[in-house]
């Protein structure tokens, strides 16, 4: 019988080989993108991390060979993802241990930035991902898995009224109706899509929020202060 530090004792190895894996940015981040918003080729992925396609491409070889993603050929691309979605509930709850943990030291104090901003159409930052956790807790939306790019509602959309959005009415034309998007500051996923752009119409309708001009922020205002914690439990405005 292996010992408690033994690193041949299975789980231990597999923790310890989980871990050397995330020790690195590069790969870290290359796996919080593949678990929140699906498979990638290498270009998509290399543009995403901003980083060279050799570069990465050696990252994502030593990823394959601990099977954490796997990679398939479609013409002349090479497509990776996850190879199980339960690395996204690592990655998740390590992206909030540390937010937490930031949070409590001293003389640190989130931005503007960090609570509310625009990602392309949709709301990004604390606004975003209590957003998401929360149509997710719901059971308003399936969370991602890593598999698809799209994601699917769930048993009761409903939680998309009392946002008020109307889902009868959104029409996702050529757009996915939702995805799930990494956030850039909080390393959690928040809504894309058709109705991630819907939510934040309806915020901004409601008077909830208001863009900043000439910048990507979102101003919560003091009704938006008041009313979403109620509606998106866990978001706190200062």
């Amino acid at each position: 019988m292996t010992g408690w530090v033994d690193s041949r004792e299975p789980v231990l190895a597999s923790v310890l080989a989980l871990t050397r894996e995330l020790a690195d940015p590069v790969r870290l981040t290359a796996l919080q993108l593949l678990s929140a918003e699906g498979p990638h080729t290498l270009t998509q992925l290399a543009d995403a991390l901003g980083v060279s396609a050799p570069r990465l491409g050696n990252h994502l070889a030593r990823l394959r060979e601990s099977g954490l993603v796997t990679v398939t050929r479609t013409g002349r691309h090479a497509v990776y993802q996850v190879a199980s979605p339960g690395v996204a509930d690592v990655l998740a709850a390590l992206a909030r241990y540390a937010h937490a943990d930031l949070a409590a030291t001293p003389g640190w104090r989130a931005t503007a930035r960090d609570l509310a901003h625009t990602c392309y159409d949709h709301a990004a930052g604390l606004l975003g991902v209590t957003l998401f956790a929360t149509l997710v807790e719901r059971g308003a939306l399936l969370p991602p898995d890593g598999r698809e790019s799209a994601l699917a509602l769930g048993r009761d959309p409903s939680p998309f009224a009392a946002l008020g959005v109307d889902l009868d009415a959104v029409r996702p034309g050529r757009r996915k109706l939702a995805t799930a998007c990494l956030d850039r500051t909080h390393r959690l996923p928040h809504l894309g899509g058709v109705l991630g752009k819907a939510v934040l119409d309806a915020f901004v309708a409601r008077g909830l929020v208001t863009p900043a001009e000439g910048t990507r922020e979102l101003a919560v205002t003091p009704r938006g202060a008041a009313e979403l914690p109620s509606l998106l439990p866990g978001f706190t405005a200062p």
